[in-house]
């Protein structure tokens, strides 16, 4: 069994979802793909569940009865910073999705495919935060004053350590590792995203860009590259 088949065989999976039909469903397919699956129907419920056991990905929906279920994935992310929160609404207006992908990792609108939802869930553990008992030392990638640990999954910028979330992590890791190639946005989706391109997600990478733009450009000179109608690379 691979690292990867192992980490998503333990996987905790937090689902909150106030319809009790969508959260079977949840529940009961991410299970048969032997996710460790925990469900809430309310905000509250949702933090005391992962105050007792914290979750390796949230599945949230944004309209909760006693809250704001983006709210609650600012309080998920701050209380637990590895873990990785994905939205599941009814809302698709592309103002809802760039602001949720602010602080999250997906968004998936309602209604939904469930074969899509778990896959989504799968690309999210692969470009999380992985334990590091499971993983084995691996030298830091550098690019120019640029360093990221591939053990600790830790960034730092001209000796500034740098908060990222698991995929801008994911993002800025692939860009490193193609050097001073301009990657195109395709490629992107496909590698980090693990989704071939498709309109509702055409802004995810820009989204992205813009930032890791403004969490590495104020330590040190613009890094990254934009090739309009091409892609991304680092200068």
């Amino acid at each position: 069994m691979t690292v990867n088949e192992a980490a998503h065989r333990e996987a905790t999976v937090l689902v909150v979802e106030d319809e009790e039909s969508i959260a079977d469903v949840l529940t009961i397919a991410l299970r048969y793909h032997r996710f460790q699956v925990m469900t809430a129907g309310t905000v509250r419920e949702a933090l005391a569940l992962a105050e007792r056991t914290r979750p390796d990905v949230a599945l949230l929906d944004v309209m909760l009865p006693d809250g704001d279920g983006r709210a609650l994935g600012r309080e998920l992310r701050a209380r637990h910073p590895g873990s990785a929160v994905v939205f599941v609404t009814a809302r698709d207006a592309p103002a809802e999705i760039v602001g949720a992908l602010g602080f999250g990792d997906d968004y998936i609108t309602k209604p939904f495919n469930i074969d899509e939802v778990v896959a989504r869930v799968r690309a999210v553990l692969r470009r999380t935060f992985s334990r590091p008992d499971v993983l084995p030392q691996r030298p830091p990638l550098r690019y120019g004053d640029l360093e990221l640990d591939e053990t600790t999954y830790s960034v730092h910028r001209a000796g500034h350590t740098v908060e990222l979330t698991p995929t801008e992590y994911a993002l800025l890791r692939f860009l490193v590792r193609n050097g001073g190639r301009i990657v195109p946005k395709e490629q992107l989706l496909r590698h980090v995203w693990q989704y071939e391109h498709t309109p509702q997600e055409s802004t995810v990478v820009e989204t992205y860009i813009s930032y890791l733009r403004r969490k590495l450009d104020p330590l040190g000179p613009p890094l990254i590259t934009t090739r309009r109608g091409v892609g991304y690379g680092l200068a």
